[in-house]
């Protein structure tokens, strides 16, 4: 491992492929606007059980910081469906484990923007304890996803996942 390397111990949570093709397909309906939402699963579980389909309530110009983007290249998990990952993630015995959301440039990575907004604005560490899918969709298929999580600095990637033709 070279200097500046971390090793990784996070494991990755197991999204079954019907789970993972349902984020495709909401990719592929929202095209070439980002798709948003959560997987859910059991609390101490090590795989995910549903899929949470969020609407992208982007807007240029309610948003504050960022006029110059669109829902092409931002998400915003709209009010009341932030209030229930909010209530889910307290209360659920199967709260959200993973965030996701598409780039609908082809490439999945885990962008600045993406880090800003998981971050918890009043301190240190992700805004929610949740790994991050994101699903890189161009308007042919699903190039590809990774999984991301933070490892107590950063967010690193823990799983590449192979595209899907959709």
């Amino acid at each position: 491992m070279s200097a500046g390397q971390r090793a990784l111990t996070i494991p990755a949570l197991t999204i079954p492929p019907v789970l993972l093709e349902d984020v495709y397909r909401h990719a592929r309906e929202t095209f070439p606007d980002e798709c948003c939402g959560w997987l859910s699963g059991p609390r101490d579980g090590d795989a995910v059980t549903r899929v949470r389909r969020a609407h992208n309530a982007y807007a240029p110009e309610a948003h504050p910081t960022a006029d110059d983007r669109s829902a092409e290249t931002a998400y915003v998990i709209e009010g009341r469906e932030l209030l229930e990952l909010d209530r889910d993630l307290e209360e659920s015995a199967e709260p959200p484990r993973v965030i996701y959301h598409s780039h609908p440039n082809g490439r999945a990575y885990f962008s600045d923007t993406d880090r800003r907004v998981a971050l918890d604005p009043w301190g240190s560490g992700p805004l929610y304890p949740v790994q991050q899918l994101v699903v890189g969709i161009d308007a042919e298929r699903v190039v590809e996803a990774k999984l991301f999580a933070w490892d107590g600095e950063a967010f690193v990637e823990i799983a590449a996942l192979a595209g899907a033709e959709i």
